[in-house]
């Protein structure tokens, strides 16, 4: 009898661990979805890029949440920028020191650090983080990675905006030829995922970079890695205790 009461007890204890470990995800997840960014950073980000609208500064800060999103569902581990625009506006972001600080604590328990690509070139860190990236971006939108029909948004918006000397993606490659210097800088989102499904749905591709994921408390969101030349990609965030670096 006692015995039987220690497995019911067990059985509980993990069914409700289970439970608190989804409802804390879940959480973060509705932050990252639904937190407000400071004011003034798209009139920032309208310096940089005078050709945007307000709304296609909102398409951005789309874009950037589902960066923060593949950050948060690959348990933290390190994912590459795809986006020059997101980048940028996650710059102006990070300058908000508190404002951003307050925001990483409630979305991913530990602050998302910023790795420049210049230092990302430098490891193998990139190429599993812009893999990963793209696999949790695609899931996001229901794309398949490996046969995808169409880009998600974090991978389409430089070329969507038009953004200069941005990242260029293609769905799939076998249609675009890459004959001349200037199709060289089209990366294809199909050979990601075919990389990726490769060595574990990209959630740990090419390196020991994965992370713990602490909780750093909280419970509303009240504030608001990079590629090589053959993967595409700026910088970075994420890794091991929240860091890329």
């Amino acid at each position: 009898m006692k015995l039987f009461a220690y497995m019911v007890c067990a059985v509980l204890a993990v069914v409700l661990l289970f439970f608190w470990q989804w409802q804390r995800r879940l959480k973060r997840e509705t932050c990252i979805r639904h937190f407000v960014l400071p004011q003034g950073l798209f009139e920032k980000l309208r310096q940089q890029h005078p050709h945007l609208s307000q709304k296609d500064c909102q398409l951005v800060a789309q874009g950037l949440r589902q960066f923060f999103l593949a950050h948060l569902k690959s348990g933290r581990k390190f994912v590459s920028m795809p986006s020059q625009v997101a980048d940028d506006l996650w710059h102006e972001f990070i300058l908000h020191t508190r404002a951003y600080q307050q925001f990483c604590r409630v979305a991913f328990g530990d602050f998302m650090h910023h790795t420049p690509a210049v230092a990302i070139k430098q490891s193998r860190t990139g190429d599993a983080g812009i893999r990963r990236c793209w696999t949790y971006a695609c899931h996001e939108e229901n794309i398949n990675p490996a046969k995808p029909n169409r880009l998600p948004l974090l991978f389409a918006l430089d070329s969507k905006l038009g953004i200069a000397n941005g990242f260029t993606y293609v769905a799939d490659c076998s249609g675009p030829k890459r004959a001349s210097s200037a199709d060289a800088n089209v990366y294809c989102g199909a050979e990601l995922g075919v990389f990726a499904a490769g060595c574990g749905g990209g959630a740990g591709c090419g390196g020991s970079d994965s992370s713990s994921a602490s909780d750093g408390g909280g419970s509303d969101c009240s504030d608001g890695g990079g590629g090589d030349s053959g993967c595409g990609g700026g910088c970075g965030g994420g890794g091991c205790g929240g860091g890329g670096d």
